[in-house]
């Protein structure tokens, strides 16, 4: 096991072909969360898109939040969905949402025993897990409870 929460060997995450997830990467591996805020409504949303879920606009901009939230639902798969994850089973994938931040929810996994007992509403905050020896290297968010 390489010290990370889930074992080497899973896809390097990237921000696809149009780059248009990039500003997140890099706020990452600047240990910043940041989403997409439209500047003409003024709603934040999650994932990233071209343009505004609420109002259509192309006026969009990344903003950086605090990884605050709470346990919106969850999973504890058993069975790998990756041949890396062989034997390396159950883990916890929660779905965050953030209220401060027009209640957008966001995916990750929380760390911790996996057979912890999670709850919905728990307070939780990000993480951020430097994979620096990765080619590219990169950094994942992942959630603790607090």
């Amino acid at each position: 096991m390489s010290g990370f929460y889930l074992p080497n060997g899973l896809p390097t995450p990237s921000s696809g072909p149009d780059g248009l997830s990039q500003p997140y990467w890099d706020g990452t591996r600047e240990k910043k969360l940041r989403i997409q805020k439209c500047n003409g409504c003024g709603s934040w949303q999650w994932g990233p898109e071209w343009i505004c879920h609420r109002c259509h606009s192309f006026d969009l901009s990344w903003q950086e939040i605090q990884g605050k939230g709470r346990i919106y639902s969850y999973q504890r798969p058993h069975h790998p969905v990756h041949t890396a994850l062989n034997g390396h089973g159950p883990y916890i994938a929660v779905l965050v949402e953030l209220p401060d931040y027009g209640n957008i929810r966001m995916v990750g996994n929380l760390l911790g025993d996996p057979l912890q007992t999670v709850t919905i509403g728990a307070a939780v905050e990000a993480v951020f897990e430097p994979h620096d020896d990765a080619k590219p290297p990169y950094t994942l968010v992942q959630w603790k409870t607090v």
